[in-house]
């Protein structure tokens, strides 16, 4: 076999693995795919008999590409917020296969990414290579061009973002927990009556100008008037997960892991009592999002 050929193979067989470090830090198909390619490109270029660890090697490429990656998209999305003022303006990867990239979203879980973008490049990197790939401090640091120390500090606070801090007793959170799982249960199986079940009958439901159907902010009373209507929307309740929205229960939607809607509710006597839906961008971007701990 040709150094070419065994080149070829010893780099597919850390494929997966590499796919996953690069979706995890970009929330992207199509930029992982990128950076995975330019992995193989660097690879190719190098002295690959003279690597002990080839699997770390190519981890430690992957995660630097990714950082470059996330760090040009930070620096356009300040540009476009430059150019238009004060207009939020959301800077997206190309788009790749829809299904496939919404399989890789719902394994990672929709609110991590949602969480995740949130972070700074250094932090998420720090965060995905520690926490998530058990990747050691002084490596991280080795990417970042800082100290062990500093990387060590940057996942700190890259975790208590992700974690964030519950306002809510454990206890509760668990009962309440169990009542939005069986609400977005009833609306993924259209379920009317199921979703009945979990509404307080008196519910009262706002949804913003930027989610209501006609651009223009509704307020609806009464569990049966507004289940009825969400039944219609049932498909994209695939792309909705719980998580604590500034430290309360709620739901996030986020489809590819974008956040697109945030549900803050209030719970009454065991069941949703009401409902507020935000699509406005400027006002997801001052949420305080994080994830929900199984």
């Amino acid at each position: 076999m040709d150094d070419h050929n065994w080149l070829a193979e010893r780099f597919e067989e850390t494929r997966g693995h590499l796919r996953s470090v690069a979706y995890r830090m970009l929330g992207s198909v199509s930029e992982a795919d990128d950076a995975i390619q330019e992995a193989w490109i660097r690879l190719s270029r190098s002295d690959a008999r003279g690597i002990d660890n080839l699997g770390g090697w190519l981890t430690t490429v992957v995660a630097r590409v990714c950082l470059d990656i996330l760090r040009s998209r930070t620096s356009r999305r300040e540009e476009a917020l430059d150019e238009h003022g004060s207009e939020p303006v959301e800077i997206r990867p190309r788009r790749s296969d829809p299904e496939q990239e919404a399989l890789l979203a719902d394994s990672v879980g929709l609110a991590l990414l949602v969480v995740l973008d949130r972070l700074t490049p250094a932090e998420r990197l720090a965060f995905v290579m520690h926490d998530m790939f058990a990747v050691p401090f002084e490596e991280i640091a080795h990417v970042l061009g800082r100290t062990p120390e500093a990387a060590r500090q940057l996942a700190s606070r890259a975790r208590r973002r992700v974690q964030g801090g519950e306002t809510i007793p454990a206890s509760e959170l668990h009962r309440n927990r169990e009542v939005v799982d069986a609400f977005l249960a009833a609306l993924r199986a259209g379920d009317f009556e199921g979703l009945l079940a979990v509404l307080d009958p008196n519910l009262v439901v706002r949804v913003d100008a930027f989610s209501a159907a006609g651009g223009v902010a509704i307020e609806v009373h009464g569990a049966a008037n507004w289940a009825k209507g969400a039944m219609t929307y049932s498909r994209g309740v695939r792309f909705s997960q719980p998580a604590l929205v500034d430290g309360e229960l709620g739901v996030v939607v986020a489809p590819l892991g974008r956040l697109f809607r945030v549900l803050q509710l209030k719970l009454k006597g065991g069941k949703i009592a009401e409902i507020e839906v935000t699509g406005d961008a400027e006002r997801l971007s001052r949420f305080d999002l994080s994830v929900l701990q199984d």
